[in-house]
């Protein structure tokens, strides 16, 4: 789990194990004070303070970030949480500490890790989070029955946006029905507009399952396999080698080497250049492999591009057209599409990233001249609660295409070197969930399914990283929920 933030974000889920304290040693050492030195800053440092700290106690890579991320991160802390209450040590070496904090704005628990250099003066080396110890959470409320999820979820989303730490959508549904639905803040700050249920956020990635689908489609008709090379359907694709190495497979599961078509080029343009998979695909243009594929797992926003233009060359339509015509309407997805911004399009949800000023105030910018003017394969689309919903009804039902190709969907492919993620979904084992979430400033939204239990859960939020707690307390109440033994 990350903590959101809008800049610098902790390392996450860092083992405690190794952490002990030392007989006869106190658990107030060097990496111990800093902890107490860096919980300080979030609580109560001025910018001036923090870039005096920075200067002086980070070391290594953290010394080697941006000004700007350790502020944002720490002052973003801040306006999150309202800031952290001390705990207790929950263990200490001669240069790590983890300590056990609690969030004053929602009184929950969080394991604070701290690394710092083995010589005096002790430079911080690193921030991250760690596993709750047992039982730190206290028992938590009672969650008999789908109305007390709901209860507690509405309690818990309302502390935040009361805080202003969350603006956007809430879903969670049980077998088609929706348990809970509720929207926070505003679509657009400029005129106090709203959010409602039907309001359509950018997706970022998300885009990708969409895109899969439609890939598994074409390959249950027979049109497409995930076995077949990219040089098939792109014989002309810039870099030859690559697309006779790169299977159908490994473009789905971010293990085909190759990266990202967001590049410099991309940030030098005009957003307008680039509204079909083919103006997109221009960019891609210098990809080389980073890996042989099927070697490794890296992220690659470049290769759901390059399976947009599979779908276009299988299917003999356009990208939009098929996902419109063989996803959305299928699914009863009314409510999404990719959007060209620069048009009239109703209901669109402004994205907004809490800036920090000199004096330690705050100030919303968005992100309208930030992301693309229309989305695609990758990601970029909008959506609404219900929408996504649906879609996740729909998948599971086999109503988009048969159920062995939604278990080759939603299954991790450590065959492929992706223990974590199968054909564009993601896939955790701890916390029983496939789906996808996607990010950028001003946009974070977030779909999880529950196989075997009927639970869908989907949050979207206009605020940077704004989803992540909410996700969270999502995963947490259905687990609650299923260890009481619900049907």
């Amino acid at each position: 789990m990350m903590l959101p933030t809008t800049g610098l974000r902790m390392t996450t889920a860092l083992s405690i194990v190794g952490l002990m304290i030392p007989a006869g040693q106190s658990p107030d050492g060097p990496a111990t004070r800093r902890t107490r030195e860096i919980v300080a800053l979030i609580n109560s440092g001025t910018p001036a303070t923090i870039r005096a700290y920075v200067d002086s106690a980070f070391g290594g890579r953290m010394r080697g970030m941006p000004m700007d991320a350790h502020l944002n991160f720490m002052l973003g802390q801040r306006a999150t949480w309202g800031g952290f209450d001390w705990g207790s040590v929950i263990a200490a070496g001669s240069d790590s500490a983890a300590v056990l904090l609690k969030k004053r704005l929602t009184g929950e628990p969080l394991a604070l890790i701290i690394k710092v250099e083995s010589k005096a003066p002790y430079l911080v080396t690193l921030i991250g989070q760690g596993p709750l110890p047992p039982n730190s959470a206290g028992p938590g409320p009672r969650i008999g029955s789908d109305a007390d999820m709901a209860a507690e979820l509405e309690r818990y989303v309302g502390v935040l946006a009361a805080g202003d730490a969350f603006s956007g959508a809430v879903l969670l549904a049980k077998d088609g029905k929706t348990i809970f639905a509720r929207a926070y803040g505003q679509a657009n700050k400029d005129f106090g507009a709203l959010n409602r249920i039907d309001t359509r956020f950018n997706l970022g990635s998300m885009n990708k399952m969409f895109t899969s689908v439609a890939i598994a489609q074409l390959a249950e008709q027979g049109k497409l396999s995930f076995e077949d090379p990219l040089s098939r359907f792109l014989p002309s694709y810039p870099n030859a080698e690559a697309a006779k190495k790169i299977r159908i497979k490994h473009l789905l599961s971010h293990t085909a080497g190759l990266g990202s078509y967001f590049n410099e080029e991309f940030e030098r343009s005009s957003r307008a250049r680039f509204r079909t998979v083919d103006d997109m695909m221009q960019l891609a243009a210098g990809d080389s492999l980073a890996f042989e594929p099927g070697t490794h797992w890296s992220y690659s926003n470049t290769g759901m591009l390059v399976l947009g233009k599979v779908i276009e060359v299988a299917s003999g339509q356009d990208y939009y057209s098929y996902i419109r015509e063989h996803i959305y309407g299928p699914a009863g997805m009314t409510g999404s599409d990719s959007y060209e911004l620069d048009y009239v399009n109703p209901n669109l949800a402004v994205g907004y990233e809490k800036e920090f000023q000199p004096d330690g105030s705050s100030r919303f910018r968005n992100n309208i001249f930030m992301h693309v003017i229309r989305g695609g394969p990758a990601g970029g689309g909008y959506s609404t609660v219900e929408d996504l919903r649906c879609f996740a009804d729909a998948l599971m039902a086999g109503k988009l295409v048969g159920m062995a190709y939604v278990k080759q969907l939603t299954t991790a492919k450590p065959e492929l070197n992706s223990p974590r993620y199968g054909f564009g979904f993601g896939v955790d084992a701890e916390t029983g969930t496939v789906g996808h979430s996607g990010g950028f400033p001003g946009i974070s939204s977030n779909l999880d399914i529950f196989p075997g239990t009927g639970y869908v859960a989907v949050v979207q939020s206009n605020y940077g990283g704004g989803s992540m707690p909410v996700v969270d307390k999502m995963q947490a109440l259905v687990k609650a929920r299923r260890g009481s033994g619900a049907p």
